[in-house]
């Protein structure tokens, strides 16, 4: 299975698109629409040069299908429709392939609990230890499209 428009959509709703490379709120070099690597691996770093919105779309199609779609289509062991599956990939593409591994909201899925699942994407808005707007948006967005 491979990422949507929708999975897409919620990316740039939530990541927004910036041409200079900036620290994201966990501190960590980002560019374009929420990267923190190029298409090739390497890591951003806040002297990188701007980008524009096409290249920015292109690093997150090449990392979507390097590491967030495979990893979604690895660690779960139950059937997904697609808005599920962009649900995931979006989730993993913000908090991490190795979070979703980890998470509750994993094992539940993979328990056959869709609801409970669903439900934990909402204990996921923290960042630098207090919960952050757009992160509560964003999980309730990904929360309604895996119920959708």
């Amino acid at each position: 299975m491979k990422a949507s428009a929708d999975c897409l959509r919620l990316i740039r709703e939530f990541e927004g698109f910036r041409a200079k490379p900036y620290r994201c709120p966990a501190g960590v070099p980002t560019i374009g629409l929420g990267s923190t690597r190029y298409e090739d691996g390497r890591p951003v770093t806040l002297k990188d040069a701007p980008i524009d919105e096409a290249r920015a779309a292109a690093i997150v199609m090449a990392t979507l299908a390097k590491e967030y779609e495979p990893a979604v289509a690895r660690y779960v062991q139950v059937p997904l429709n697609q808005r599920q599956f962009d649900a995931l990939v979006d989730f993993a593409y913000n908090a991490g392939a190795q979070n979703l591994r980890t998470s509750t909201l994993l094992r539940k899925l993979n328990a056959g609990d869709y609801a409970g699942a669903a439900a934990e994407f909402g204990k996921w808005v923290m960042g630098g230890g207090k919960a952050l707007p757009g992160l509560v948006r964003r999980r309730e967005a990904e929360r309604k499209l895996f119920l959708s």
